[in-house]
C-alpha cells in the first residue's frame, strides 16, 4: 500500500475512545478551504497539535470521503492561531482559551519564545498575576521534561495525553521504566489498559511469548472477567482464553500461571463444585484480593452467627405488639415473620420487590430497637440508596463508604476489626448491589455482638464489581432469610409495582395506554432512529407537560447499551442538544460538557469524596482555567482538565448504572438490536427505578424477549460453598 502524507491543524475532536484511541478529527489543511476528516488511533488528541499523517484516502459510504491515518507525528504549532489553539486546550494549568487569546494577540508567533526564556513579560497580559505566572512556568517546565518523554513514546505511536498521564506517575523515570516494563502502564495509569500497554510493548521489540507479556496478559484476562462479575474462573478456561487473547501456545500459559502462583499473585484451589464449564473437582484460578475477600466474608459471618448478641430478655410478641400500636399498622405474616427474626437472630435477610413492605419492617425493627436504647446504624452503597433511606426512615443513612470513614490520604477504610463500628445493629439496604470487595472491608468492620439486618431484592441484577454476594448468601441456606412476596393495597394501584411483579414471574404485562392514572406505557415503534426521536419528544415536551417534571433531575433514559443509536452514547449527545442550549463549554475527548448538563461520575474517586454512579449537574465552566465545577446533592466538587475522563453525560445511562436509585420517570428503549443484553433481571431492574412513571419505547418482541429470559450470565463465585 502506498501511503500518502498529509500535514494540519486539529480543529475538533468528534469522536476519541479513551481506550484505545480510535479518533475520528477534523483538521485545518494547508493549501484546502475545507477541513478534512481523519479517523484512525490518534489517542487523546488536542485540538490545535499539528499532525503530520500518513495515511490513504477512502470513502465511507455514510459519511463520504475520509482520511484513514495509519501513522503520525505530533509537532508544537507556528502559527499565531495554531499557538493559541495549543495553549487554550488545557494543556498547560493555568491556561484556558481565554487567557491564551489574550496572549497570542500580545506576543504573536513569539508567544511559545516568551513562555520560554523571558516569561516574566506575561506579567504586562491583562488578568495575569504573580501567581499564574508561577503555575505557568512550572506547568511549562513540566512541559519542556516531558517532551523527551513524548518524544519516545510518540515514537511508539503513544499521544501526549497518554505521555502526560505517563509523566505524572513516573516523572523522569518514565523512560526507563516504559523500556523496562511497558506493561507497568496497565496496572499504575488509569485510562492505559493491556491492549495499549501491549503495542508499546509490541513497537519496542518485546516478543509474544515473553513471560512479562504472558503474566501481564493472564492478569488482564482475570481483570476483565472480575469485570463481567466473576470472582474466580476455570482454569482450563482460563488457559483457552489466554491463549486466544496472547496468541501463544498453552506451555507458555501454564508456566507463567505457576509463576504467578509462585508470586502470590493469583491463588489457585480446587473447585468442588460441578459447574457448566469444568467437571467437579477442578481448578478455580482467583487473583489473590477475590480470593482474600471471598474466604473473609464466609469467615466472618460465620463468625457473627456463632456470637452471642448484645440485646438480650426481649419478649418478641410483646415487641410486635407495641410496635403495631406506634406505627398503627397491622402486620402481614411475612412482615411479623421478618421482625421476629431480626429480635431473635444474629444476622438475617430480608428480600422482596417493590411494595412489599420493606421499608415497614425497617421502621419497625428500628423503632424496636430505638426503644431499648441499642447503638443503630443505616447504609446504602450508593449515596442516593442511602438518602431514600434517610427519607424513609427517619434516621440517619449513610453510604457504606462513609460509614467505614474511606480516605484517601491515610490508606483506606479507617473502620476495620481493629477499628470497629459503634452498634449494636445495624441495617444495610440495597445488599443486591454489594461487590465481594466491599462487603469483606464492611464485614470486617462489625462487631461479633452486633445484630445485622440484610435488605435487598434479589431479583435485581447483581452488582457491578465481581461476585453475587446476596444471592449465595441466601442460596447457601445457613443465614435465615424472609421472602416478601404480598403485594400490599396501597402499591397495587401502581402499575409500575404490578407490571415489576409480573415481569419477574416472566409474565407480559397488558398495557393500557389511555387509561386515567395509569403509570406505566409502551409505545410501539421498531425503527431505531424514530425510537430516538420519540425520546427526545417524551423527555422535552410530553412528560414534562402532562405530569409537570423537570426534563433534567426528574426524567432517567435507561437503556440496555453504550452503543449504537439508542445506546447511552448517541442517546447523550442528542439529549444535550435538545435539552441544553448553553453554549459556555469545555470539549474533552468526543465529550462537549456544557453548563447545566447532567454528568455521572465513573469511577471510585476517594480524594474527591465521589463515587462510581453518582450523578450530579455542573454549575460553573472556567475556561481560563479549563477547570468545571459539578455538584453533588448540594456539595460542589472541582474537575481539572486532567479529571475530565472520569466524568460522562448522565442523560441516558445503563441499567446497571441505575441501581440503588429511583427517579420520578424512566424511558427505556427496547428493541431487538438489544437482544444480547435482553434479560428478565435487566427489564426487571430498569422498570423498578420508576416511582411514578415508566414509558417503554420499542417492539413488543423485544420485550417479551427480555421478560423470557431468565438465563443470567453465570458469575463464578464460591462463596455459597464456603458458607456451608
Amino acid at each position: 500500500m502506498v501511503l500518502t502524507e498529509l500535514s494540519g491543524q486539529i480543529e475538533r475532536i468528534t469522536y476519541t475512545n479513551e481506550e484505545n484511541g480510535y479518533t475520528i478529527a477534523r483538521i485545518k489543511v494547508y493549501g484546502q478551504r475545507d477541513l478534512v476528516t481523519v479517523v484512525g488511533y490518534l489517542m487523546s488528541p488536542t485540538p490545535g497539535e499539528i499532525l503530520n499523517l500518513k495515511g490513504e484516502w477512502v470513502n465511507h459510504p455514510k459519511f463520504g470521503e475520509q482520511f484513514k491515518v495509519v501513522e503520525y507525528k505530533t509537532t508544537v504549532p507556528a502559527t499565531v492561531f495554531g499557538i493559541e489553539r495549543y495553549l487554550g486546550s488545557g494543556l498547560i494549568k493555568g491556561l484556558g482559551p481565554v487567557m491564551a487569546g489574550r496572549i497570542v494577540k500580545k506576543f504573536g508567533k513569539k508567544t511559545l519564545d516568551v513562555i520560554e526564556n523571558d516569561i516574566e513579560k506575561l506579567g504586562t497580559v491583562e488578568g495575569i498575576g504573580e501567581k499564574r505566572i508561577t503555575m505557568i512556568q512550572q506547568a511549562w517546565e513540566e512541559q519542556k521534561e516531558i517532551r523527551n518523554v513524548m518524544l519516545f513514546l510518540q515514537s511508539h505511536e503513544v499521544s501526549s495525553g497518554y505521555a502526560t498521564k505517563i509523566f505524572k506517575q513516573y516523572g523522569n523515570r518514565s523512560v526507563a521504566v516504559v523500556t523496562e516494563n511497558p506493561y507497568r502502564l496497565a496496572t499504575d495509569i488509569f485510562g492505559i489498559g493491556f491492549v495499549i500497554a501491549d503495542g508499546i510493548a509490541e513497537k519496542l521489540g518485546v516478543s509474544k511469548d515473553s513471560p512479562l507479556r504472558v503474566v501481564a496478559g493472564i492478569i488482564y484476562v482475570l481483570d476483565q472477567l472480575s469485570d463481567e462479575g466473576h470472582v474466580f474462573y476455570p482454569y482450563e478456561s482460563l488457559v483457552r482464553k489466554s491463549r486466544e487473547i496472547l496468541g501463544v501456545e498453552k506451555d507458555v500459559v501454564v508456566e507463567a500461571l505457576g509463576r504467578l502462583s509462585m508470586d502470590n499473585r493469583i491463588i489457585i484451589e480446587d473447585i468442588h463444585e460441578s459447574i457448566d464449564e469444568f467437571k467437579a473437582n477442578n481448578k478455580g484460578v482467583y487473583l489473590a484480593k477475590f480470593h482474600l475477600c471471598e474466604t473473609s466474608i464466609a469467615k466472618r459471618l460465620k463468625t457473627l452467627l456463632a456470637a452471642p448478641k448484645s440485646i438480650r430478655n426481649v419478649t418478641t410478641e410483646n415487641a410486635l405488639h407495641w410496635v403495631q400500636g406506634q406505627l398503627d399498622i397491622t402486620l402481614a405474616e411475612n412482615q411479623a415473620k421478618a421482625i421476629r427474626c431480626a429480635l431473635e437472630k444474629k444476622i438475617m435477610v430480608i428480600t422482596g420487590g417493590p411494595g412489599t413492605g420493606k421499608t415497614t419492617i425497617i421502621n419497625a425493627v428500628l423503632k424496636i430497637f430505638s426503644r431499648l436504647g441499642v447503638r443503630a446504624l443505616l447504609a446504602a452503597p450508593t449515596g442516593r440508596a442511602a438518602k431514600r433511606m434517610s427519607e424513609t426512615s427517619g434516621h440517619e443513612a449513610k453510604t457504606i463508604h462513609r460509614l467505614l470513614e474511606y480516605s484517601f490520604t491515610h490508606g483506606g477504610f479507617q473502620k476495620n476489626e481493629e477499628k470497629p463500628l459503634n452498634c449494636d445493629l445495624l441495617i444495610l439496604d440495597e445488599v443486591s448491589m454489594i461487590d465481594t470487595i466491599l462487603m469483606h472491608h464492611l464485614l470486617k468492620a462489625i462487631p461479633t455482638f452486633a445484630t445485622v439486618v440484610l435488605v435487598g431484592d434479589v431479583n435485581q441484577l447483581p452488582s457491578v464489581g465481581a461476585g453475587n454476594v446476596l444471592n449465595d448468601i441466601i442460596a447457601s441456606g445457613t443465614i435465615p432469610v424472609v421472602e416478601l412476596n404480598e403485594i400490599f393495597r396501597q402499591a397495587q394501584e401502581s402499575r409500575i409495582v404490578v407490571n415489576a411483579h409480573k415481569i419477574n414471574s416472566g409474565i407480559l404485562p397488558v398495557f393500557e395506554n389511555h387509561e386515567a392514572g395509569n403509570d406505566f406505557y409502551f409505545i410501539q415503534q421498531e425503527d431505531p432512529e424514530k425510537v430516538l426521536e420519540i425520546i427526545l419528544e417524551l423527555t422535552k415536551t410530553r412528560i414534562p407537560r402532562r405530569f409537570d417534571l423537570d426534563p433534567v433531575d426528574d426524567i432517567q433514559v435507561l437503556t440496555p447499551m453504550h452503543k449504537g443509536i439508542v445506546g447511552s452514547g448517541n442517546l447523550n449527545m442528542a439529549l444535550q442538544e435538545s435539552l441544553n442550549p448553553s453554549q459556555e463549554m469545555i470539549t474533552r475527548g468526543n465529550q462537549n460538557f456544557k453548563v447545566n448538563d447532567k454528568v455521572m461520575q465513573i469511577r471510585n474517586n476517594y480524594d474527591k469524596d465521589v463515587f462510581n454512579g453518582d450523578i450530579g449537574r455542573i454549575v460553573d465552566i472556567r475556561r481560563d482555567d479549563y477547570e468545571i465545577t459539578v455538584t453533588f446533592d448540594g456539595r460542589d466538587v472541582i474537575y481539572e482538565s486532567s479529571d475530565l475522563d472520569e466524568l460522562v453525560l448522565a442523560y441516558a445511562i445503563s441499567v446497571h448504572k441505575s441501581q440503588g436509585s429511583e427517579y420520578p420517570a424512566v424511558v427505556i428503549p427496547v428493541l431487538t438490536q438489544h437482544y444480547i443484553l435482553l434479560q428478565r433481571n435487566l427489564i426487571y431492574t430498569a422498570v423498578t427505578r420508576g416511582r411514578k412513571l415508566v414509558v417503554m419505547v420499542g417492539t413488543r418482541k423485544a420485550f417479551a424477549m427480555g421478560v423470557n429470559n431468565d438465563k443470567t450470565q453465570k458469575r463464578f463465585t464460591y462463596l455459597k460453598h464456603r458458607l456451608k
